[in-house]
């Protein structure tokens, strides 16, 4: 509203006036505030002209007085000072436009109360819509933006850069990648670098292989050149030797022994550690290639040694081709030993001179010639007889010298060394018809809790005496020798098990060939826990590396070894067998039953021969229910049947299994044993015996029940009904039977008390019952040779024992010590409901001459009611 003209080149629409594009208005306002700074070059330092530069464009301080000015120049200066408190869009806009501030309050010098009109009016509100348009083309900024820049007309453009924090700017992803790039490169040069190290260290392995190899051949060549350095030495040392027999200098020879000794043993210890070196070659395989370096082809030849190590009196004989183990050298009689048996040389001896170490050996007027044993030179035959020779020396006919006696090294001496005779070592050369071994047969320990037994396990037999017919491995028996052999077994358990149990025995041919099952009895589930004893038996036919074993079975899977199973721990031996040559001209036959029928009260069983070793000497009847014998002999026999029984009478009376003989029509019982009755079991009744018979005799068989007894007879292929029996001639064998007396037996609490017997068959001279008069008269069974025995024992009692043990004691001669248990059997209480009970062994051993042997019998816990002398208590011996 200023009439006066604008003058310069502040005044507006002015082109000079703009300012330029990079104008800041709070940076403007800030300098013009100062009056001290030039607005535009050239410009006149005043105060009129820096308030006009700040912005006040209607020259409202032109022509102002000094006071007037300063009052101005405080008004304009606070208003400069308004700007530097814009926010935002408003700080681009004119000051006259702008929203003015509240008024300070002015205190002091130059305060001026009130405002001129001009002043009020400019303190009222400004409304930019309706003033905005005047100003926009004062400014450019707001009205039309440069082309260039994409501007359009009547708008503001907002540019906003907004930059991610993990946006990796592009020089640091450059940098980076070629710091990748020059790690590969530097990776690259060190893995080719170790590849050149690699090949190498494999040059270095192949050198050093190949000097191995050299090294190898040099230590055989020096051990080939040793071995000839060594008998070029014992040809040289039995050469000296001669000589220092015919020289016969004593100091001479000591020296050269010593020396001889000494090079032997330092060139043997340099063999001895030579031959225990050992190099192993490595394979490696590197560089993903399989380098064998040394090859097959390559390898050296093993060390010379024998292939496997030597026995205690053996020693590795290298001068074979291949290297062999030998047996040591004995020294002769009439020789001293040099040095011992070592496992790379032999024992070396030397002649003792007798003629140097007793001068007056044969006398003074007889000259003396050392020889093996040593020659007096003129000597009858009647001075030697009269001990001219001396002690430990006898005089030889032939060579008319004296020579030492055999020295029998531990062995038996079967004749003396006499005067004018050498001592007999050893055994004179019979042949053994028949021998004896005995082993202990044990569970095997259960590997866990849940150890079953079917469909069966295998018993371990142990035993402690050695024999040259077998051998006991791994639990079971292997023979090394042919013949006829016939087995026992003594057993007795406790078992929990919900169905019966079979112990049984059975031979395999060989690895490859099917096993057969000699035999077999079944073991019944009792009502109670209590012990039962049974007593397996089998006789076959062995020949070298034939597999025997025992083996304890179960039908199903009810039957827990470790919880279901107790075996009563007997300390003899439980398992022996007694053995036969074929030179004795025996015969063993086998045969099942063939019949499975249902009986009532008596039942003879039909066989079926399955193995016959001389069917010409035995062979079954027209019947098929006996067994006839073309010659007379000794027999030895064991009938085997398994029952299912159902009735109570049949736990009352039990079962009876009776042997007959048939001699020219008349029948003879000669054995029965007995069996305790079950109701709805399985079960197994055994008999074993010896008897005599005569040719054509028969022996059949006949098992008795009780009436109102349904009783099952069956069989299958694991042996449990079977015949087993041997026919042994009478010339090399003899039997006898007895059994106990009548009155005087063991009743009441019977602790370890011998049983008394009665004589049934005729006398035979190898073995009698000791007779009234005779020291332990019918207590003692007495042996009069040297042979084999079998005894088979059943005993029927009635008992209230909770234990009853059965033994077989044997005692010797007058000077063959103290009386010894052979075998035992276990029997528990009876079952309730029976009347009887029974209990039974069997075992074989050898006798000599003198040899007693008698059976006792224990009861624990309870006493023996009755023991009967008729059917089921017997005794049969065969030798």
């Amino acid at each position: 509203g200023d009439p006066r003209p604008c003058i310069g080149a502040h005044c507006p629409g002015s082109r000079v006036s703009r300012p330029p594009r990079q104008f800041n208005p709070v940076t403007q306002g800030k300098v013009s505030s100062s009056s001290q700074y030039n607005a535009y070059p050239g410009s006149a330092s005043t105060p009129r002209q820096s308030s006009i530069s700040g912005g006040v464009r209607d020259g409202s301080l032109a022509g102002c007085t000094d006071a007037e000015c300063a009052v101005l120049a405080k008004h304009v200066h606070a208003s400069s000072n308004d700007t530097r408190e814009c926010r935002g869009i408003e700080c681009r806009l004119p000051l006259r436009i702008r929203p003015r501030t509240r008024a300070l309050v002015c205190v002091g010098e130059g305060c001026v109360s009130g405002g001129a009109p001009e002043d009020r009016d400019h303190s009222r509100p400004v409304h930019v819509s309706d003033r905005a348009a005047q100003f926009l083309g004062d400014f450019p900024e707001f009205g039309y933006p440069s082309p260039e820049l994409g501007g359009a007309p009547l708008g503001v453009q907002l540019t906003c850069d907004i930059k991610p924090e993990n946006e990796v700017p592009s020089e640091d992803a450059l940098i980076l990648h070629l710091q990748l790039s020059k790690g590969q490169e530097t990776l690259v040069e060190a893995l080719r670098a170790q590849q050149a190290v690699v090949r190498d260290l494999q040059q270095k392995l192949v050198e050093q292989q190949e000097a191995l190899l050299s090294q190898q051949r040099d230590i055989l060549e020096q051990q080939r050149r040793m071995y000839q350095q060594m008998d070029a030495v014992k040809a040289q040392y039995e050469m000296l030797s001669d000589t220092v027999k015919q020289v016969s200098f004593q100091g001479l020879q000591g020296e050269l022994q010593s020396y001889l000794e000494s090079q032997l043993s330092g060139l043997q210890s340099q063999a001895r550690s030579h031959l225990h070196k050992s190099y192993a070659v490595h394979k490696m395989d590197l560089d993903s290639k399989g380098m064998d370096v040394m090859g097959e082809a390559h390898f050296p030849q093993p060390l010379l040694g024998c292939p496997s190590p030597c026995g205690p009196e053996q020693f590795c004989d290298f001068q074979r081709d291949p290297p062999q183990c030998e047996s040591c050298t004995m020294c002769p009689p009439g020789f001293f030993l040099i040095s011992q048996c070592s496992p790379t040389a032999d024992r070396m001896c030397q002649d003792r001179d007798e003629c140097l170490e007793v001068p007056n050996i044969c006398g003074e007027r007889v000259k003396c010639l050392n020889t093996p044993g040593f020659r007096c030179l003129g000597v009858s035959e009647h001075e030697a007889v009269m001990g001219l020779c001396g002690h430990e020396y006898f005089y030889n006919q032939e060579l008319q010298e004296c020579q030492a006696c055999s020295d029998c090294m531990g062995e038996s001496i079967s004749v003396p060394c006499t005067a004018m005779s050498d001592a007999v070592c050893g055994q004179f050369a019979e042949s053994q018809l028949s021998q004896s071994w005995a082993a202990t047969v044990t569970m095997p320990s259960a590997r866990n809790s849940e150890a079953k037994i079917f469909p069966g396990l295998q018993m371990y037999i142990r035993s402690k005496d050695r024999s040259n017919l077998l051998s006991a491995e791994a639990g079971r028996v292997i023979f090394q020798q042919h013949g006829l052999v016939w087995m026992d077994h003594n057993f007795a358990i406790k078992h929990t098990c919900r169905n019966f149990l079979q112990l049984g025995m059975r031979l395999n041919g060989s690895q490859e060939e099917e096993g057969q099952d000699l035999s077999g009895v079944r073991i019944e589930q009792p009502d109670g826990k209590y012990f039962q004893g049974v007593s397996v038996s089998s006789v076959t036919e062995v020949e070298p590396n034939h597999t025997f074993a025992i083996l304890l079975k179960s039908p199903n899977n009810h039957c827990n070894q470790s919880k279901d199973i107790h075996v009563y721990d007997i300390s003899p031996p439980t398992f022996s067998f007694f053995w036969l040559s074929h030179d004795t001209g025996a015969v063993a036959i086998s045969a099942q039953m063939s019949l499975l029928t249902q009986y009532q009260t008596s039942y003879r069983p039909t066989f079926r021969v399955t193995s016959v070793s001389d069917p010409y000497m035995i062979s079954l009847t027209h019947d098929n229910r006996g067994i006839r014998f073309t010659e007379s002999g000794v027999v030895k026999f064991v009938l085997q049947q398994a029952l299912y029984s159902m009735g109570h009478t049949c736990v009352k009376e039990g079962f009876s299994l009776i042997a007959f003989t048939n001699h020219n029509g008349t029948g003879k019982e000669i054995m029965q044993a007995f069996k305790t009755g079950v109701n709805y079991r399985d079960t197994s009744i055994t008999l074993s015996g010896a008897a005599v018979v005569d040719s054509g005799d028969t022996l059949s068989f006949e098992i008795t029940s009780p009436s109102q007894c349904n009783i099952r007879y069956f069989g299958d292929g694991t042996g449990i009904s079977i015949l087993s029996l041997i026919w042994i001639p009478s010339a090399v064998s003899t039997a006898l039977s007895a059994t106990v007396v009548k009155t005087g037996l063991p009743s009441g609490a019977v602790r370890n008390k011998p049983l008394l017997f009665h004589q049934t068959s005729s006398d035979v001279p190898q073995v009698h019952l000791a007779r009234s008069g005779e020291p332990n008269s019918r207590k003692n069974f007495v042996f009069h040779q040297k042979g084999t025995a079998n005894v088979a024992l059943n005993l029927k009692l009635i008992h209230s024992c909770n234990v009853v043990k059965l033994t077989l004691q044997r005692v010797g001669g007058p000077d063959q010590g103290s009386p010894g248990p052979v075998a035992q059997q276990v029997s528990g209480h009876m079952p309730e409901g029976s009347e009887w009970a029974s209990i039974g062994l069997r075992t074989s051993f050898q006798v000599q001459n003198g040899t007693a042997i008698y059976a006792t019998l224990d009861c624990i816990r309870g006493r023996v009611n009755h023991i009967t002398h008729e059917g089921g208590t017997n005794i049969s011996i065969l030798w």
